[in-house]
């Protein structure tokens, strides 16, 4: 596998939500996808329990029923809408949701013909985790997620974060023998990208987001 020609800022900065450019019917090896979770488990996890589990889908009959289940959650999430615009300002931000809205309702439509899907698990049953450990059940398996990502861009791949599918966790879950002691974290849907010219995205500046020693 030929890695880009980036640099690791720019495989930071460029791994982008992969939607609409997901190449559908380029089919991806899966040594790929292998090289790239063993890259991903050099990720931190809380006391380093390493309790992470990976699910990769290729069957198409599977893939068809997890995204059966995504499409109901992504419908009935992306069809709440938002109340009137109030300024310009908003009607920019308004915008830029739109856009995306748009992208994520393709994914939706066409979850079921990305070539693998990619369920990233934790050991134990976050519905029993204290509020006050959330934060760190999910560090232990998100950086890894995160990690896998940025491998993908390094060759060529490219995915998107998503969990629209938890809201039929059980479901899913059953669907793949998932252990209902093991949580489910993130879908990453898998594939080519058509083209890999990727650059930053739009992000407000630093200074609007910077607090230093206090807020």
């Amino acid at each position: 596998m030929t890695l880009l020609d980036l640099t690791p800022d720019e495989v930071l900065t460029t791994t982008r939500s992969v939607r609409r450019r997901l190449d559908l019917d380029r089919p991806v090896e899966p040594e790929v996808i292998e090289e790239c979770l063993r890259i991903a488990l050099q990720a931190p996890s809380g006391s380093n329990r390493q309790g992470w589990h990976w699910i990769v889908v290729t069957d198409p009959e599977l893939r068809a029923g997890i995204a059966e289940y995504y499409r109901r959650a992504a419908t009935a999430y992306l069809d709440a809408g938002s109340g009137p615009v109030q300024d310009s300002h908003e009607g920019e931000r308004r915008a830029v949701q739109q856009r995306v809205s748009d992208s994520a309702r393709y994914l939706a439509e066409n979850l079921h013909r990305v070539p693998v899907h990619v369920i990233g698990c934790l050991e134990g049953d976050a519905r029993q985790i204290p509020g006050e450990l959330q934060a760190g059940f999910w560090g232990s398996l998100l950086p890894a997620a995160w990690s896998f990502m940025l491998a993908l861009r390094a060759r060529g791949l490219g995915s998107a974060w998503t969990s629209l599918h938890l809201r039929y966790a059980d479901e899913v879950g059953k669907l793949l023998g998932i252990p209902p002691d093991v949580s489910q974290g993130v879908l990453l849907p898998v594939a080519y990208t058509v083209g890999t010219d990727f650059r930053p995205a739009a992000r407000e500046p630093l200074a609007s987001v910077l607090h230093r020693d206090r807020w």
